[in-house]
Formats: C-alpha cells, sequence, structure tokens
C-alpha cells in the first residue's frame, strides 16, 4: 500500500473525525490501578503517550512532570493520573520490558521525561515517526500520520490545557484516549501491511 508522503491542513479538514470505540477507563487511584493489573500485565501491545501540564514561559524547560499517562490496547484506554497515584510498580514493569511493545509519536520526548520522573530507563518504545518514514510518510506529526495512514482527523486543541487538574473534562479525556489509540492503530495497519 501506497500512502500520501504529506498532507495539508486543508485535506485534513475534510476528513471524518476520529471516533474513539471501546471502553475508556480513568485510572485515579491505586486502588483502580490495582483492579486492571491483570489486563496491563497479560497486554504485549499498547499504543502509548503521555501528557504534562504545559510551561509557557519560553526557553525555559518544562518544570511540570508527567500528569496521565496513556495505554491503549484494541479494546480499552486506560488513563493514568500518575501525578496523582504516582508511578507505580505495575506501570514501571509495563515501561521496563523490552518485550512490551509501546507505540507513541515522537517518544523521544516522553522517554526522557520518564527518566527524570520516574528515575527508570523505559524500554520497548517504538516511535512511529521513524515507522512511517519508512513507507515515505515525511508529514509525521501525529495529527498527520492519523490522517495519511486511517484517513481521520484528530484534534489537537486541549494539547495545551491544564493536565494537574483536579478533574479532568470530558474533552480532556476523550483527547487523552484517541492519542494513545490512534498510536496502537497506526502500528497495527501498519504491521497489517508488512504482512501481506
Amino acid at each position: 500500500m501506497e500512502f500520501l508522503p504529506s498532507i495539508t491542513p486543508e485535506q485534513i479538514n475534510k476528513l471524518p473525525e476520529f471516533e474513539h470505540t471501546g471502553d475508556i477507563i480513568l485510572v485515579d487511584t491505586v486502588k483502580k490501578l490495582n483492579q486492571v493489573s491483570f489486563e496491563l500485565i497479560s497486554e504485549c501491545t499498547w499504543g502509548f503517550d503521555t501528557e504534562t501540564r504545559p510551561n509557557f514561559v519560553k526557553g525555559r524547560r518544562n518544570p511540570y512532570k508527567i500528569a496521565l499517562l496513556q495505554l491503549s490496547n484494541a479494546h480499552t484506554t486506560y488513563l493514568f493520573r500518575v501525578q496523582k497515584i504516582g508511578m507505580n510498580e505495575i506501570l514501571k514493569h509495563i515501561l521496563l520490558q523490552e518485550k512490551v511493545v509501546k507505540i507513541g509519536a515522537a517518544v523521544r520526548d516522553d522517554i526522557a521525561e520518564l527518566r527524570r520522573f520516574a528515575k527508570i530507563e523505559p524500554k520497548g518504545f517504538i516511535d512511529l515517526q521513524i515507522e512511517t518514514n519508512k513507507y515515505g510518510i515525511i508529514d509525521n506529526g501525529l495529527r498527520n500520520m492519523v490522517a495519511i495512514v486511517l484517513g481521520k482527523r484528530i484534534s489537537k486543541s486541549q494539547q495545551l490545557s491544564n493536565w494537574e487538574n483536579e478533574t479532568l473534562t470530558d474533552k480532556q479525556i476523550m483527547y487523552a484516549a484517541i492519542d494513545a489509540r490512534v498510536c496502537y492503530l497506526i502500528y497495527k495497519k501498519l504491521q497489517n501491511i508488512k504482512q501481506s
């Protein structure tokens, strides 16, 4: 299958909006994390993303830590409010396992933040920007990759919202869930093409 190397904002805006299907589970207590731990540990492939409170001071490194960590598989997207529950051993186990594949966009930055925040050396990450480049895609921001590979449009309007709010809005929850889910779906589509 051949993909467009790039896509314009006008072309993206004409595409149908991506709709998250499946469950979205917000994990904001250790009790909830323990309740979902079996599925987390038994899964081998995850769409991955993180959200951090934005820093609007130009030229200064963001002083805020990761507030939300997202993992998505074929059926469920989990949103972990790590600024509330911490980087639990279950999450560390997933992030440290090389055989558990975590797929994201521009994961280098996420990995650097995980090193800083959780004091771990994450393994098993695949960067979609590198993977899509193998298919000739040069516009490799997440919004563009979703449009080119999945033929859908996603919104990035919640990207700069405050992820440390006491309660996340429905829009924040959906935005975060979609970001991880599309990473999973893009990877699976590329894998299917590779195998056919």
